[in-house]
């Protein structure tokens, strides 16, 4: 029951962390729309965007490829012993 309820609590993690991602995207693409309808400035807008649109897709990413690796490879502790590294 406690592993159900931890497992549970890290996939709703990683839906959060997505959820974070996609709106941080969405925020700073619809930048990008107002500020061309606008005629203002889009030199900060995109370079904004060039920066964080990738940086927060690949943090996401990653944190998903480790999360998924390590349910694939079971929970790492104890896995190949039980001796103490520090002896």
């Amino acid at each position: 029951m406690r592993k159900r309820v931890i497992y549970t609590l890290q996939v709703a993690s990683i839906a959060n962390i997505w959820v974070f991602v996609l709106a941080v995207n969405w925020w700073i693409l619809s930048l990008l729309r107002v500020s061309h309808e606008l005629n203002d400035a889009l030199n900060a807008s995109v370079a904004i965007g060039l920066v964080a649109v990738p940086l927060f897709f690949l943090i996401a990413s990653v944190l998903t490829y480790v999360f998924v690796g390590l349910q694939r490879h079971g929970n790492g502790a104890g896995k190949r012993g039980t001796e103490d590294p520090g002896s």
